[in-house]
């Protein structure tokens, strides 16, 4: 995880972001525990209930499941479920617009995909 944060969005919502990350990267498995709230605030030195805000947004989005008195857990398929997600968001971002601009200028198919391959090489 990153320790530095930005004035872009609030904490809790990098805090969540950062292990998310975590879990599309492979750092995080299904049914890895997660750090604590109270591991969270002290390495990132802010307050607890940021933290606890954090993680309760992985648990509200079905990707971290808590264990009473144990802790919380990476839930099954959440890396499938991230990744969906964010082919989804990828394809709205920047594909949509890509395409959009592409006809304004008269980009036809074979010219994008050339200069995707260009890009790739």
């Amino acid at each position: 995880m990153k320790a530095v944060f930005d004035d872009s969005k609030p904490i809790f919502q990098q805090i969540a972001e950062m292990i998310a990350d975590d879990i599309v990267e492979g750092f995080l498995k299904e049914g890895d525990k997660l750090p604590s709230t109270t591991e969270l605030s002290a390495f990132y030195q802010i307050n607890r209930a940021t933290a606890q805000k954090g993680l309760t947004t992985l648990v509200e989005g079905g990707l971290v499941y808590k264990q009473r008195g144990v802790g919380m857990f990476v839930q099954k398929g959440a890396k499938a479920t991230l990744t969906e997600q964010r082919k989804q968001h990828f394809y709205k971002h920047y594909i949509e617009p890509l395409l959009d601009e592409a006809k304004r200028i008269d980009l036809n198919k074979s010219e994008i995909i050339h200069f995707i391959e260009q890009s790739l090489d």
